[in-house]
């Protein structure tokens, strides 16, 4: 829901940090490995305890995401390096409640279990219309220049994130906050089916 509206703020200093990395001759796909590396040791630290240094490498991640796709847009977008941003980050997002959940089973593990569930269903609704999009040449960029059809919804990255960041924050509010995204998530699905199935229809 807010990701279409940051990205005014958030592009233009990214496509000059991203011009400069470009310059330096590092590319999009570098950085998004990288970026999901300190995605998978924002889990480890999580899972391990230690949640302030998760929020830092959460946050370091989310940078490195959007400046991936700033390097792109110099260099010139390719289907591997949407095949792989798209991916790992879906990647990261299962991992975080799964930290949560390893961190501390007794208290996280339904929770985090429900909030994976809304996120397969979203994931599933929003990557499914995206390959029909495809195939009928329906295009967007409302949540800026992608490689693929972004289907907008009440949960998408930006919302993810702020809550990740709550999360490792606040641990203890973990159950709360992970019910609640929980819904939220399940009627961004449920919403995004809906606008799917009238988009294919009319197309």
């Amino acid at each position: 829901m807010l990701d279409a509206r940051l990205r005014p703020l958030i592009d233009p200093p990214l496509n000059r940090l991203g011009q400069k990395f470009f310059d330096l001759g590092i590319s999009a796909n570098s950085v998004t490995l990288f970026g999901f590396g300190l995605g998978l040791l924002a889990a480890l630290a999580i899972a391990c305890g230690s949640c302030v240094l998760g929020f830092l490498l959460i946050a370091a991640n989310r940078i490195a995401d959007g400046l991936d796709g700033a390097i792109a847009r110099v260099e010139g977008k390719t289907d591997l390096g949407g095949y792989l941003d798209i991916t790992l980050d879906f990647f990261f997002y299962g991992a975080i409640p799964l930290a949560f959940a390893i961190h501390d089973p007794a208290l996280n593990a339904l929770p985090a279990a429900a909030l994976l569930c809304s996120f397969y269903a979203n994931g599933s609704a929003f990557l499914a219309f995206a390959i029909m999009a495809e195939r009928k040449g329906l295009s967007t960029d409302s949540q800026g220049k992608k490689s693929l059809y972004y289907l907008g919804g009440l949960a998408e990255g930006t919302e993810t994130i702020a809550l990740f960041l709550l999360m490792a924050l606040f641990p203890d509010w973990f159950p709360v906050l992970a019910w609640g995204f929980a819904a939220v998530c399940t009627v961004s699905a449920i919403s995004r089916v809906i606008i799917g199935v009238s988009s294919l229809k009319e197309s």
